[in-house]
């Protein structure tokens, strides 16, 4: 259980609630082994009444009274459960969402390339399927274990001191299960593993193929895919009924085992009744009550181990990502404001997923306020770029400094704050338009939202549907078209006025004119921003102050618009052919 200990530190933010629950467990479990004596009593009462010891109207009374006190009990035993449930049950809900909390915001903090060699359906489950497993210990598992142990302590003494023999007899059976048990749990644990490995597995394959719907059906790949599902349906079922085969062992085992328990005293009882070793048959019947009191105990205890397993199988593959430290540390406590000076010093950089360099020797430097066009053949390490400003990740050699600071002295969240950033996949979440673009700034108006849509040349397009700004987006903003998607992107990052936008090649899908529009709203929004554009398009670099071709991670021009015009090289030729595309 030494993934389990992750969860001390919950248990002692709550120990005082699970110390009342423990304490009302017990005093329930108390009340309950009232009964079996009482039982006896009443027997006892009936067969000095047969005998002719006590008058009819005395074991009225005493019969009156044993009954009320059974009734009672059972009432207190059953209020002192309610309660048990309210405490130990709620403990558990609360630690289910303080965990679902740690690792949400942990998956937050952890680096981009920690997403691209995960999947996305494995992180779903670990923080929804896992996370439930972990509940089960963290709640019922100990109320149950409570019950257990208290019964377990107080039912066994007690039944030793009023008759020993037939003790021994009834719990004879109890070690036998208890090594049945111990190697059923083995078992479990390893077919639990496979279970929920399998649950990853099964939700990622899920979310990949809701998420690319419309590719399988372009592609005609529904007979495919519903193979895929037959087939993983078909594993999800061997090994969840592997599982299930050896869960099933231990109710016949308890039942099993009680039996035999009964029939050790039915017989033992008797004999010692006939013997005189045991005064009434009342007894008897009191250690049947004890014994199938056990019942529900043993079986649990099956339960229990089955619940602790699974707990065990998930906390540990909660915990491989809760270890995982962000590639990206923020070295920096204090807040450090951003100017806006952007410089590379011989910046080189290697994906570490997929050991590509993409990008060699990269030299070149933005004062505040100005604005850098960058463009290059798809490869070329443009938009690695923009990856690399707000430390998504960190460089394999050279510097990069913000405002003559090296980037990794910034405070991360300030530096990412003063970013203003349009991906070049523009991604949308499933909420209204409005909803979308006040991303950007959480307290942002209507009319702040609508003077921006208007800068990103959408507004219109947002006023022709039925419910405009509260038009409700499908999953990553498939209801809209990838222009639409691009532009309310572009409006999301000016809302935030932030001190640098990182345009990455954002205007692909508008047209030449909407692209004309767009940029001459972008040239007066950002004057006094800095400004780094990616692009394949000449128009996006014809005002900037700066720009830079790449091609294989390397710059190979360098200049202005005019100066790079005047060079032989990519630039010219890049205009030259977008210039006749135009004309023609």
């Amino acid at each position: 259980m030494k993934e389990l200990k992750h969860l001390n530190k919950y248990f002692r933010k709550y120990w005082f609630k699970l110390v009342i629950g423990i304490l009302i467990t017990i005093t329930a479990r108390v009340f309950q082994l009232v009964m079996p004596s009482y039982v006896a009593k009443i027997i006892g009462v009936v067969e000095k009444y047969l005998a002719a010891e006590v008058t009819e109207t005395v074991a009225r009374q005493q019969l009156l009274e044993y009954i009320g006190i059974i009734i009672g009990a059972a009432l207190l035993s059953g209020f002192f459960t309610f309660l048990m449930r309210q405490t130990i049950i709620n403990v558990s809900r609360y630690i289910e969402y303080d965990l679902k909390n740690e690792v949400f915001d942990h998956y937050q903090r952890l680096s981009l390339n920690f997403y691209k060699t995960n999947r996305t359906g494995d992180l779903m489950n670990r923080i929804s399927e896992d996370v439930t497993q972990v509940r089960m210990y963290a709640g019922p598992a100990i109320m149950y274990g409570m019950q257990t142990l208290t019964l377990f302590v107080c039912l066994i003494p007690l039944m030793f001191i009023k008759a020993p023999t037939i003790s021994f007899y009834a719990l004879t059976p109890l070690p036998v299960l208890s090594v049945l048990i111990y190697w059923i749990s083995r078992i479990i644990h390893k077919r639990s593993t496979r279970v929920q490995v399998f649950l990853s597995d099964l939700s990622t394959f899920a979310q990949e193929t809701f998420s690319g719907i419309s590719v399988i059906k372009a592609y005609v790949m529904e007979p495919q895919i519903n193979q895929q599902a037959q087939a993983l349906a078909l594993e999800g079922k061997t090994k969840s009924m592997d599982l299930a085969k050896v869960n099933a062992w231990f109710f016949p085992l308890m039942i099993l085992l009680i039996g035999v328990s009964n029939i050790f005293v039915i017989y033992i009882g008797g004999v010692q009744y006939l013997n005189g070793e045991i005064e009434s048959i009342g007894t008897i019947a009191e250690f049947i009550l004890y014994v199938n009191m056990l019942t529900w105990p043993v079986a649990i205890v099956g339960w229990l181990t089955s619940v602790v397993q699974r707990a065990e199988v998930s906390q540990k593959r909660i915990n491989e990502f809760l270890k995982q430290a962000p590639d990206i540390q923020n070295h920096s406590d204090v807040e450090t404001p951003v100017r806006g000076k952007i410089t590379f010093d011989n910046v080189g950089f290697i994906y570490p997923d997929t050991g590509i360099e993409a990008l060699k020797d990269v030299s070149f430097e933005i004062s505040p306020g100005e604005t850098l066009t960058i463009l290059g053949k798809t490869g070329s390490g443009k938009s690695t770029i923009l990856e690399l400003i707000p430390r998504l990740y960190d460089v394999s050699s050279g510097e990069i400094r913000i405002d003559d600071r090296p980037v990794e002295e910034l405070n991360l969240t300030s530096l990412r704050e003063a970013i203003g950033a349009v991906p070049q996949d523009a991604f949308l979440f499933s909420d209204t338009i409005e909803n979308n673009i006040r991303f950007g700034k959480e307290d942002a108006t209507l009319d702040e939202i609508r003077e921006v849509a208007k800068m990103a040349v959408v507004d219109t397009n947002i006023e022709g549907f039925s419910k405009g700004y509260q038009t409700v987006l499908g999953e990553r903003g498939i209801t809209l078209s990838g222009g639409q998607k691009q532009r309310v992107s572009i409006a999301r990052a000016l809302i935030k006025d932030p001190t640098i936008y990182l345009f990455d090649d954002c205007l692909s899908a508008v047209d030449t004119e909407t692209e004309e529009a767009i940029l001459s709203n972008l040239k007066k929004a950002s004057q006094g921003k800095t400004t780094v554009i990616v692009s394949h398009r000449i128009s996006s670099a014809i005002n900037a102050d700066k720009v830079i071709v790449l091609e294989n991670g390397r710059i190979i021009q360098a200049g202005n618009h005019d100066e790079l015009l005047a060079q032989e090289g990519y630039y010219k030729e890049l205009y030259i052919n977008q210039l006749s595309e135009k004309e023609s």
